[in-house]
């Protein structure tokens, strides 16, 4: 299919073209440019907060979900945190240009397996100005470009970040078109349709929202859609250890897709667990659901089949009772999203049953499942989380941001020689 000449259109081909040019630099250069973004991003911080607060304004008028507020509120220290990722970026071992396999076919038939950018990357966010951040970051790192479509409700906040990017790649002579941004609902479907120039869509949003576009474009997609995670505290879990976890888990950030959706107890720990774990999660004002085993326990509404499917992105929690660590696994398997999920044991068999038959992207054992975090993977930030079986999964950095090629170096070599009644063999022989 011809693309017909539009703006967006002219915008892809642009950013396609830095891509390019940005593939082409040095290890060296392009940290160069991180650095000059984060600085850019410092002096610009004031002017960055403002607009951050025009969009929360707004978004407090036109009453957006709160676990939307939550993501679109950028102050000072989640600004500062974006910034320190950039920095962290830039000090990770460069993705591109890496020697992967290095093999002798035969005498001067050399063979190498080397990484490089994919090329233009869509990225489409909801509500998350700190994801311009982070993804430009990481795109730049990895030698690729970005077109940014956040969404309306964080317009402020992403036209005054990108200012702040494109300040920082002008001052060292790059162009400015390496990162791009859309700003209107038009240009989501419209980009979607870019097949010719993009080269991968990564979707940041609700479940909805990246099923929906999973549907529209032929692109390839990175991303998951939905993040119903569970922490199981086992009949031999440590009790006191189990509800730090769980409260950790559930409140220490309830609109991200790694914050628990459902609370799993073992039967035999469960008359001396969940009374203390319940107060200690109501006095952070969390709204417990019990099936009917938990609510001879506690007094809390019933949850019904709806929850344990459910992706609340609020202070909501669903708890249920079991009776095995195999019924645990059997309950994850069914309703979760293969993001994360945690068991908490002093059990070390359990433990590894769990790890080896959660169907997950990431398996913990006592800890929160808050850590399923670019950043704090080490992996300086991330693109997004992706829970696909194909790899890249769970929280995706670089590694998820470059391909490869094979580069076959001969001396004349023809494919006869190698076929035939007398074939000559190939000797395989890694270098």
């Amino acid at each position: 299919m011809t693309l017909t000449a539009s703006p967006l259109t002219e915008v892809a081909q642009q950013t396609r073209k830095a891509a390019k040019i940005l593939a082409s630099l040095t290890t060296m250069i392009r940290n160069q440019a991180l650095e000059a973004i984060a600085q850019a991003l410092e002096a610009a911080t004031p002017e960055i907060l403002v607009a951050n607060q025009r969009d929360c304004q707004l978004a407090k008028e036109t009453g957006l979900a709160s676990s939307l507020y939550a993501r679109l509120k950028l102050d000072q220290s989640k600004l500062k945190n974006a910034i320190a990722g950039v920095r962290s970026v830039a000090e990770l071992p460069d993705p591109v240009g890496e020697v992967q396999l290095h093999r002798e076919l035969d005498s001067g038939l050399i063979l190498k397996r080397v990484t490089c950018p994919l090329g233009v990357l869509g990225v489409i966010f909801e509500a998350r100005p700190d994801a311009v951040v982070q993804i430009s970051a990481l795109a730049i790192k990895s030698g690729n470009g970005v077109i940014l479509k956040g969404g309306q409700e964080a317009l402020h906040s992403c036209q005054a970040l990108v200012k702040a990017i494109h300040q920082g790649l002008t001052s060292i002579n790059l162009p400015a078109a390496i990162v791009e941004l859309l700003t209107s609902r038009e240009e989501t479907l419209a980009l979607l349709q870019l097949d010719q120039y993009v080269d991968l869509i990564i979707p940041r949003g609700s479940n909805s929202f990246v099923r929906f576009v999973q549907e529209h474009t032929q692109i390839p997609v990175l991303g998951h859609a939905e993040g119903i995670c569970h922490v199981y505290v086992d009949a031999a879990a440590d009790v006191p250890q189990a509800i730090a976890i769980t409260v950790d888990a559930k409140t220490q950030y309830p609109a991200a897709c790694n914050a628990i959706e459902t609370l799993l107890v073992h039967q035999a720990i469960a008359p001396l667990f969940l009374p203390a774990v319940a107060a200690a999660l109501q006095e952070k004002q969390v709204e417990l659901r019990g099936d009917e085993l938990t609510r001879s326990f506690l007094n809390i509404p019933t949850a019904t089949e709806a929850d344990w499917a459910m992706e609340y992105s609020d202070l909501v929690l669903a708890i249920r009772v079991v009776d095995s660590l195999d019924t645990a696994i059997a309950h994850i398997n069914t309703y979760g999203s293969g993001h994360t999920d945690a068991i908490v044991t002093e059990d070390p068999q359990a433990a590894a049953t769990f790890l080896a038959q959660v169907d997950a992207a990431g398996v913990y054992h006592n800890c929160s499942t808050r850590f399923a975090d670019g950043f704090r993977y080490g992996f300086g930030a991330e693109v997004g989380i992706s829970t696909q079986k194909m790899p890249p999964r769970g929280p995706v950095g670089l590694e998820g941001l470059v391909t490869y090629k094979y580069q076959l170096t001969g001396q004349g070599h023809i494919a006869a020689t190698y076929s035939g009644s007398n074939p000559k063999p190939f000797r395989h022989q890694e270098l």
